[in-house]
């Protein structure tokens, strides 16, 4: 567990993306995330998101505001993310349509500690409950990861469950457009510190689903794209695209084949679109814990190597508030104590 020792300047500091590429590494914050969440998600105190439409003339634009707060020794801060969505930033300015700050305050005194680049430190907190859940479910002798999904998600995600699952010797990108996800296998097979796996793409996704011991998509598909047919006998699958009830990223049938299905949040049963309606739909889904639960021993993971097992995250405020906390807290380490 971090340590409880913020050391609060006079003047908050600004934690840009290049600090925390430096300070943080998927495999650090897995740690992190698995000793901090059991004991410390109950602190925390996470208010429904606030969610506000902009003018007409910003193009159905919107300002989102996510604030938490804990006053447990190991854990005080309050913490808001303040998120834009401006959908046709992409398409008309080439830049990306979604950007986000984390500001941290002190929960003892109120001071302002830090405002942290959210953009990137949510790309790695999504990517590593991710990669908590693929280590607490998964097989231990996983040893092919399918990555369905090519953009700014997809290499955390890839990180984090080889990180979480070393002995992974081949990691197979498929996208809708071919030449994203060759792109992707191409950079990944540069990175030095992945010598001993070969990344691979495919254009047929039917072809590779039943190939991976772990599947994970990050996709903003309203039609099912994994098929429950399709995976193998003891896959782990991984969703983490659907936010909204008319989003999907598998169909019932692999829904049924798991029977359980672990969540990051009870907002998952509500929000995401493989869940919300099961029932109506004749599916009978067991709830097999949160994420937390699972890390703390409370709720029991994988119970043989020919289960499938599902775990859907949708985000929570909780594991926003440890990732800034282990980020803010390394760079005060970082600079001596003296920020």
């Amino acid at each position: 567990m971090a340590s409880s020792n913020p050391n609060p300047s006079p003047n908050p500091i600004f934690i840009t993306a290049d600090s925390i590429h430096a300070f943080l590494s998927h495999r650090s914050l897995i740690r992190h995330f698995q000793s901090t969440l059991p004991a410390l998600s109950a602190s925390v105190q996470t208010p429904l998101r606030h969610s506000h439409p902009l003018s007409a003339a910003a193009h159905f634009s919107s300002l989102l505001l996510m604030p938490s707060w804990s006053s447990h020794p190991s854990l005080p801060y309050i913490g808001v993310k303040l998120v834009t969505h401006f959908p046709n930033n992409s398409s008309a300015l080439n830049l990306p349509g979604i950007h986000a700050v984390f500001v941290l305050f002190s929960s003892l005194t109120g001071q302002p500690l830090a405002t942290v680049d959210a953009t990137v430190l949510t790309l790695y907190r999504t990517a590593c409950v991710s990669g908590l859940a693929s280590k607490l479910l998964s097989r231990t002798d996983s040893k092919v990861l399918v990555m369905v999904g090519s953009g700014s998600l997809a290499p955390h995600l890839i990180r984090a469950h080889l990180s979480a699952r070393p002995g992974i010797r081949r990691v197979i990108i498929w996208n809708r457009s071919p030449q994203k996800a060759a792109a992707l296998a191409a950079k990944m097979n540069e990175d030095e510190g992945f010598k001993a796996v070969r990344f691979d793409c495919s254009e047929i996704l039917d072809e590779i689903i039943g190939l991976g011991d772990i599947v994970s998509c990050a996709t903003n598909s309203e039609e099912p794209l994994v098929r429950g047919e399709k995976l193998k006998a003891g896959a782990h699958l991984d969703l983490v695209g659907s936010f909204k009830e008319t989003m999907r990223e598998c169909d019932d049938a692999a829904l049924g084949r798991a029977g359980r299905v672990f969540v990051d949040s009870p907002a998952a049963f509500v929000e995401a679109g493989e869940l919300v309606g099961a029932a109506e739909r004749g599916l009978a889904v067991e709830r097999g814990g949160e994420l937390a639960e699972l890390a703390g021993g409370a709720k029991a993971g994988r119970r043989s190597d020919e289960e499938i097992t599902v775990f859907k995250s949708v985000g929570s405020a909780v594991v926003d508030l440890l990732s800034a906390q282990l980020v803010y807290e390394e760079y005060v380490k970082r600079s001596g104590g003296s920020v």
